[in-house]
């Protein structure tokens, strides 16, 4: 059976297996199962999907619901937090909700389990007035809606400052041949509230797993949100991540998105202005070898006057990985003086090495500061020759020549026990031991 037939036979399942739901999402997940079954999985035939074909992925038997919960100790993932550093924390092992690993709150802000979320009445304003409200109604995002239960649920209440920053992680332990995961995350951060977050999905076995996942990020006037997503699973895990961030008045929100693992990486990020002086920041760095493949689609919608976004993605590609960069910024005829820049700068360590870049402009206002750019290249021979009369070895002169090629994506991370174990990351990838912070 087809995985696409596969989900559909089992939606009423899933659908009776918790009467606690309300009339509200019951009617949201029927309208999904139907968007899917029209549009079903992108295919290359898309032309945001040309260059990212998800034929091989989707061939597994996957496991839609784990048959057994499992447990892992924390001396056993330990690892894969950030741990000098007091944050709040919400955990899932297979999908399923790790109490033990965990650390939510109430005190003035909600950090919390979307199931709670969805279910209690006390979110249902929240919930009615946010949830599914951004996020695209077909394909991948539909069959998230469809199947939603869990995820992380995140509000951050008017004039409130998240004294930590907040992380995110799914684990998946193995158990099961093959498992799909479809997290739903819900951030909302009220007016003149600030928050940090931190997301990273994590196998800990070689079984295959599909993480299809949606985060919808409302941004009210004056708020502040750095999200950072931690991206170095294994070689059998493929992660579909789809991000959608609606902006009001003189809000700033930067995301960050380190891509170092994986089979097939896709980063849908939409970024939504609906209001004046916004700021937007998109940041990536990828660094991915093998027969990796990492494919990032921003979208940067300016909709109102006076406001700026900032687009900077670096990749290092080497052995037979692929890349794709498909970026593109929507300047509306009433969006005067906006302040737009792109640039994708990229690296090919070798001639198999592939990269796919498309950055986009389309601007219907005219006055306007909008530049986009990319170039695709090699490392400086010179800059290495320097190195190497200076007794540095090959490797690692090759290393510090890409953690300065790097330097402007790391330098922006506001979290300094974060910046210093993504740098950890990025030497680990280089196959070096070098003795500095950035």
């Amino acid at each position: 059976m087809e995985l696409k037939e596969k989900l559909l036979s089992s939606f009423i399942a899933f659908e009776n297996q918790d009467s606690s739901d309300s009339l509200f999402l019951n009617e949201l997940r029927g309208e999904a199962i139907k968007n899917f079954e029209t549009s079903g999985f992108p295919s290359k035939k898309d032309e945001a999907w040309k260059y990212t074909s998800l034929r091989s992925v989707l061939k597994q038997n996957y496991s839609l619901f784990p048959k057994s919960e499992h447990s892992i100790e924390y001396r056993d993932v330990q690892s894969f937090f950030v741990n000098d550093i007091d944050t709040y924390k919400i955990v899932f092992i297979d999908g399923k909700y790790a109490a033990h690993l965990s650390q939510t709150t109430h005190e003035g802000i909600d950090v919390c389990l979307m199931s709670a979320a969805l279910s209690q009445s006390k979110y249902q304003v929240v919930i009615e007035n946010y949830f599914n409200k951004i996020a695209a109604k077909h394909g991948l995002n539909a069959l998230n809606t469809a199947f939603c239960s869990e995820g992380a649920y995140i509000h951050i209440k008017k004039n409130k400052v998240s004294k930590r920053p907040i992380q995110i992680i799914h684990f998946s332990t193995g158990k099961e041949p093959a498992l799909l995961l479809q997290p739903r995350n819900l951030i909302v951060v009220d007016e003149n509230a600030q928050v940090q977050i931190l997301e990273r999905h994590q196998s800990l076995t070689k079984n295959p797993t599909l993480t299809n996942s949606v985060t919808e990020i409302f941004a009210a006037k004056r708020a502040q949100v750095d999200y950072y997503k931690i991206q170095d699973d294994k070689l059998e895990a493929s992660l579909i991540d789809n991000t959608f961030i609606d902006q009001n008045q003189e809000s700033h929100v930067a995301v960050h998105t380190f891509s170092f693992g994986g089979r097939l990486t896709r980063n849908n990020l939409n970024f939504y202005q609906n209001g004046v002086r916004i700021e937007s920041t998109l940041k990536g760095l990828t660094i991915i070898g093998q027969k990796q493949h990492v494919d990032h689609n921003t979208l940067v919608h300016h909709i109102a006057p006076n406001c700026e976004s900032h687009q900077d993605y670096k990749g290092v590609f080497s052995d037979n990985a692929i890349g794709v960069f498909n970026g593109k910024v929507v300047v509306e005829k009433e969006a005067q003086k906006t302040n737009a820049f792109q640039a994708n700068n990229n690296l090919l360590v070798n001639d198999r090495a592939t990269i796919n870049t498309k950055p986009q402009l389309e601007i219907f206002a005219d006055d306007v500061k909008c530049s986009h750019g990319c170039t695709i290249g090699q490392l400086n021979e010179n800059a290495m020759f320097y190195l190497r009369t200076r007794g540095i070895p090959e490797k690692e002169a090759k290393a510090l020549l890409m953690y300065a090629f790097a330097n402007n994506v790391l330098e922006s991370v506001k979290i300094p026990q974060l910046k210093k174990s993504i740098n950890k990351l990025v030497a680990k990838k280089l196959g070096v031991n070098i003795g500095f912070d950035l």
